[in-house]
C-alpha cells in the first residue's frame, strides 16, 4: 500500500557488484518505503537474484560501488546475521535442506535471536510452541513438519511454505522473496501468496523477484520494475507486469536504447 509521507526503508543508489570478477549489477537505483510492495521482473541473467543476495550479504558477491541505506544505516557495513536480526529477510529461490536440525529448533533459535537483538525476552519452549502453532495457520502447514529436519524431504511447495512460516515468525521489516513462485502448483501458489498478503503491514515492505505475472495476480504490487543488464530500466504500476506478459522484455530495452 502506498502511504503518504511513509518512512523510507531501503534506499539503493548506483549500486554495482560483481561475482568472481564479473560485473553483474551496473548502477542499480531503487527506493522502497514502508507499506509498499515492489516487484522486480526481467529476463534471465539480468541480475535480479544477485541483487537479492547482495542485500542479504552473500559472501560470493562483491559490492564495487554505490550505497545501500536500510532504515538510516549503511546495510553494506553489516554482517549477514546482523542484517537478518535487524529485519532483512530473504526467502530463497531454492531453500536449503539442513539434515539433523529439527525445523522447530531452527525456528525457535532464529526467533529468539531476533528477539534478543530487539531487547525482548526470549520465548521458552512452551511459549514458542504456542506461537509457532498459531503461525502455522498463515500457510496452512501440517504441524508434523515441525518435527522433521529443516526442509529435508519437503516438496517444493512445502519448502516455500516453510520459508513464509519463517517470515511469519521473524516479522521482517524488509522481506525479499526471490522467485517464491518457482516450483509451486496453483494451490500452493495461492496459499503462499495469501500468507505474504497477511504479513504485509503499514510498517514493513516486500520486494518480490519474479518472472511471471501469475504471482502478481495474487500479490498485487504497488510498483513493478523491469531490470536488465544489471540495472532497472523502467518502473510502472501493476499494469506494467501485464504489458510485459503480453509483449516480453525487448520493447523495454529498445526504448532504453532510443533514450
Amino acid at each position: 500500500m502506498i502511504i503518504d509521507n511513509s518512512d523510507v526503508i531501503l534506499s539503493v543508489r548506483n549500486l554495482t557488484a560483481d561475482v568472481g570478477g564479473t560485473p553483474i549489477l551496473k548502477g542499480l537505483n531503487l527506493e522502497i518505503k514502508a507499506g509498499e510492495i515492489h516487484a522486480i521482473m526481467g529476463p534471465n541473467g539480468s541480475g535480479k537474484s544477485t541483487f537479492s543476495k547482495v542485500l542479504a550479504g552473500h559472501p560470493a558477491y562483491t559490492v564495487t560501488g554505490g550505497e545501500v541505506i536500510y532504515k538510516g544505516q549503511n546495510l553494506l557495513e553489516l554482517e549477514p546475521e546482523e542484517r537478518s536480526r535487524s529485519g532483512v529477510f530473504l526467502a530463497f529461490q531454492y531453500p536449503l535442506e539442513i539434515p539433523g536440525v529439527s525445523n522447530l529448533d531452527f525456528l525457535r533459535v532464529s526467533c529468539n535471536s531476533k528477539r534478543q537483538h530487539e531487547g525482548l525476552e526470549e520465548l521458552d519452549a512452551f511459549d514458542f510452541d504456542d506461537l509457532v502453532r498459531e503461525r502455522l495457520d498463515v500457510v496452512k502447514m501440517d504441524p508434523a513438519f515441525l518435527d522433521r529436519s529443516v526442509n529435508e524431504g519437503f516438496s517444493g511447495g512445502e519448502k516455500k511454505r516453510n520459508e513464509i512460516l519463517q517470515m511469519a515468525l521473524l516479522e521482517p521489516t524488509l522481506a525479499i522473496l526471490d522467485e517464491t513462485d518457482s516450483g509451486l502448483d496453483i494451490d500452493a501458489l495461492k496459499i503462499v501468496a495469501n500468507g505474504v498478503n497477511q504479513l504485509a503491514k503499514p510498517d514493513n515492505a516486500t520486494l518480490m523477484i519474479t518472472h511471471y505475472q501469475r504471482l502478481l495476480d495474487y500479490i498485487v504490487p504497488d510498483f513493478v520494475h523491469v531490470m536488465a543488464e544489471g540495472k532497472i530500466l523502467t518502473t510502472g504500476g501493476k499494469e506494467l507486469a501485464q504489458e510485459l506478459e503480453a509483449k516480453g522484455y525487448d520493447w523495454v530495452k529498445q526504448e532504453e536504447v532510443a533514450v
